[in-house]
């Protein structure tokens, strides 16, 4: 017995609404075909962008007034002692001036006052007094000096690197005080001077002779000008020389101006 297919023993009109049957139902299947699917999880779980990390602009540096003549401005890795020997004075006088509560404790760019004020008060770095010299020893910004040896010219005065000149010689010749005065400091405390001797002339000149061998001398000793103060040597430095300075309220001068010609 053969199968009954589809068709089989239709009329015409049957046939045909069946054939409309297939292709309506054709057209539904490729209309009802799924729709292509996005992943949206790899965009979900993808990493935010790292946030970018603007450097903050630095401020511009702030001008620093420049001190003035019997005041110092203090820079860095420099110690009370220190500025009270470079300018032939005693750490209590630079306490007293400042009214300073702590020896120990001073800050860069703090403004110190080096030299005595005209009233008996000390004045303060806030507030600077003019500075004043005594009627005995008036500053006319003029010293005579002598030279105190005599040798080969090795290093001059530029303000920067050198604060005065650098004389050539022999270990163990004598150095002379250039100038007449008190001796203030006489040691190797001051890194980069080896054995040194300061001594004040007045209220405004002071001079200083760096790098001895040995001293004759001690703080508080009255020298005349032309005595023996030290022994050249080498001491922080590299050969024989005298490094000798010159210091008019404080501030580094050209010897030079002030010696006859050697």
């Amino acid at each position: 017995m053969r199968a009954n297919l589809p068709g089989h023993g239709l009329t015409t009109a049957q046939r045909g609404v069946c054939a409309m049957a297939l292709c309506v139902l054709s057209a539904c299947a490729t209309r009802l075909d799924p729709a292509p699917v996005t992943d949206l999880s790899a965009r979900a779980s993808a990493p935010a962008p790292a946030p970018v990390n603007v450097a903050p602009v630095a401020p511009p540096p702030v001008a620093v007034e420049p001190a003035r003549p019997g005041y110092y401005r203090v820079q860095p890795g420099d110690t009370l002692s220190r500025i009270a020997r470079s300018n032939g004075r005693s750490d209590h006088d630079l306490v007293a001036w400042n009214n300073l509560a702590d020896a120990n404790h001073i800050e860069v760019n703090q403004l110190l006052r080096v030299a005595p004020a005209a009233s008996a008060n000390a004045a303060s770095a806030d507030e600077p007094a003019p500075v004043s010299a005594p009627a005995s020893a008036p500053d006319n910004g003029v010293i005579a000096l002598s030279w105190p040896v005599h040798g080969p010219l090795l290093g001059r005065f530029d303000d920067t690197r050198n604060k005065g000149i650098d004389i050539g010689g022999n270990p163990g010749e004598p150095v002379r005080a250039a100038a007449s005065g008190r001796v203030v400091y006489a040691g190797n405390g001051l890194r980069g001077y080896g054995n040194l001797v300061i001594v004040k002339s007045d209220s405004a000149f002071l001079t200083a002779y760096a790098h001895n061998r040995d001293l004759k001398v001690k703080e508080g000793d009255s020298v005349t000008k032309g005595e023996e103060i030290a022994e050249m040597g080498k001491t922080d430095a590299n050969r024989v020389m005298l490094h000798f300075e010159v210091r008019h309220d404080g501030k580094p001068v050209d010897p030079l101006r002030y010696l006859p010609p050697q």
